[in-house]
């Protein structure tokens, strides 16, 4: 899936200035989210009343506002955790290093319900194939169900937009079907580079996401999208799995990759790396025979 500015502009003519804008207040884009930081943004909007043809189509597309990063990560939390606009926060709780007893706790607060469960589940569907077949791809992490979003955003100075200068972000989720950590990512006006979020702030994402499996002890999960490869890409297959299988079986299942045998005998009762699990196809799979 890849964005097209002309879709957008079309879908907010469709829907219309006043329903357009209430879709994005109730996201809560242009005011305080609530987060406990001091000198937290509104973002700019335009006045609906001065809205004409070129805010509606700019606005639509997300071209002429401004958002904040937590208003920007609050409102995607929402699109794809069922729904809900929660408020967020940095301290989850206080405790005494003596007493051990909570000082203080932040508790989950949700402000309202901005879309439902089955339409939520869409947009993870569709921020699936932005990362497996999309401009995302970049952040794709094998194993793994990775959602997200790229961006491109040109910058303006003096009421004009500047040539060439750009913040460039990606924001991502995984597991995509059960969203448990979110990464938010953005370069300012990065050199050197091809100016495009997927190529630069992606990446940065993935690493972030690499190391939020491992604090966060998420599984890899299977029925996932498969990644569309492109030439230069190391390309990554689904290990079949043989075990069971002859020795002559197994290594006519698995031509994709490399084969190592040990033990004696002929059929295979172990293998590694386990099966079903995405490899690169310069793995060797070590079979085991008896």
């Amino acid at each position: 899936m890849n964005p097209t500015n002309p879709g957008f502009v079309s879908l907010g003519n469709k829907l219309g200035v006043n329903k357009l804008m209430s879709y994005i207040k109730d996201f809560g884009f242009g005011k305080k989210t609530g987060i406990d930081l001091n000198g937290e943004g509104n973002g700019i909007l335009f006045k609906e009343e001065n809205m004409g043809p070129v805010e509606l189509a700019t606005t639509a597309f997300g071209q002429g506002i401004s958002v904040t990063p937590i208003q920007q990560v609050t409102a995607v939390s929402a699109a794809i955790n069922g729904g809900y606009l929660n408020t967020p926060y940095i301290v989850k709780s206080i405790i005494d290093d003596n007493s051990k007893s909570t000082i203080f706790e932040n508790k989950k607060v949700t402000k309202r319900s901005v879309i439902s469960e089955e339409t939520s589940a869409m947009v993870r569907f569709a921020l699936e194939s932005v990362v497996a077949n999309g401009s995302g791809k970049n952040a794709y992490i094998e194993n793994y169900r990775v959602g997200g979003k790229t961006g491109t955003a040109q910058k303006v100075q003096d009421g004009h937009y500047m040539v060439g200068n750009y913040i460039l972000s990606f924001i991502g989720f995984l597991p995509a079907d059960h969203p448990q950590a979110l990464v938010y990512v953005a370069v300012d006006n990065p050199k050197g580079v091809t100016q495009y979020g997927g190529t630069v702030s992606a990446p940065i994402a993935r690493n972030i996401m690499l190391s939020a499996i491992e604090v966060l002890k998420i599984k890899e999960a299977s029925g996932g999208m498969l990644k569309e490869y492109s030439y230069l890409d190391t390309k990554y297959l689904i290990v079949p799995d043989v075990i069971g299988m002859t020795k002559e079986e197994a290594t006519k299942t698995l031509k994709d990759f490399k084969v190592k045998y040990t033990g004696s005998g002929n059929k295979v009762i172990y293998m590694s790396p386990d099966a079903n699990t995405f490899q690169s196809v310069d793995t060797t799979i070590t079979l085991l025979l008896n």
